[in-house]
């Protein structure tokens, strides 16, 4: 399924579906089958604004282009359900808390230790985005099983000497803070700028380099999608949508809050992320 159909709630509430189906047509109970969560097919459209909305492009050819991704390597990264528990709650005591969730905790390791490998200037700016399900912050609220694309990518800044010289923490509560503030006024901002001036996705308008992108989510019930072959053994993506610094995140298979992250970066750089201490010392290899 191509992005512009639908964000990642979308494919994996559709492809839960598809399981639902195949496992109930299995056990011959299609007749009492009731869908757990059905996609919502009917479009959202925002008030004032018809169901047709012009593009300010005359040619195609103005919009669309391929990305030429560079050499990347790719790697994933485990990380145990109690190493996660154990992170999450020395984060939460340093900073004297108990706000800091276990996916923010573990977003500030791969951003630090990201940015760590790549050597960057101090005085350089580096950020992290994330992406956040929209649905529930829309006002009036979308349905969990709203089919399309409903989600922001989250955006955490600082300089590459503040994101290093501080802790953990100080990282975890910049997540902390840019989620806090996605408000449903913040989703309501976003849509009118850009219904005001429409512009296509593109990787390299949308992502500044030496950042750190992260996608999917540890939420999707990924290895709960079964076709008569039985659970799983690993998750896999596809080369698409790949850049240096973009992070894909997974359920591990052990469940229990278990993590896994797909790692995208320049070779050297991922070279240097393996010597990392303080990541390797969390990784369960």
């Amino acid at each position: 399924m191509n992005h512009a159909m639908g964000d990642g709630t979308s494919f994996w509430n559709f492809f839960s579906t598809l399981s639902e189906i195949f496992q109930a047509q299995e056990s011959n109970k299609t007749n009492n089958l009731c869908l757990k969560n059905p996609p919502v097919l009917k479009r959202y459209i925002p008030h004032g604004y018809g169901p047709l909305l012009s593009l300010p492009y005359s040619h195609p050819d103005e919009f669309i282009r391929t990305y030429e991704s560079p050499v990347l390597k790719e790697r994933i990264f485990c990380f145990s359900s109690n190493t996660i528990r154990l992170l999450k709650g020395k984060i939460n005591q340093t900073c004297g808390t108990t706000s800091i969730s276990s996916f923010q905790s573990l977003t500030a390791v791969i951003w630090r230790s990201i940015t760590r490998a790549r050597r960057l200037p101090m005085d350089q700016e580096t950020s992290c985005r994330f992406a956040a399900d929209n649905r529930a912050r829309m006002c009036p609220p979308l349905p969990s099983g709203y089919f399309g694309n409903c989600f922001s990518a989250l955006r955490a800044a600082a300089k590459v000497g503040e994101l290093l010289e501080n802790d953990l923490g100080w990282a975890a509560l910049k997540m902390n803070q840019a989620v806090a503030e996605h408000t449903s006024e913040k989703v309501t901002q976003m849509i009118d700028q850009w219904l005001k001036s429409p512009f296509i996705y593109h990787i390299d308008r949308f992502f500044e380099p030496m950042s750190v992108m992260i996608g999917s989510s540890p939420r999707f019930n990924k290895y709960g999608c079964e076709f008569g072959m039985g659970k799983a053994l690993v998750l896999r993506s596809g080369y698409a949508h790949k850049f240096d610094g973009k992070v894909s995140a997974y359920p591990g298979r052990e469940g229990g809050g278990s993590i896994d992250l797909e790692v995208c970066l320049l070779p050297e750089f991922m070279e240097a992320l393996e010597s990392d201490e303080e990541f390797a010392s969390l990784v369960s290899f």
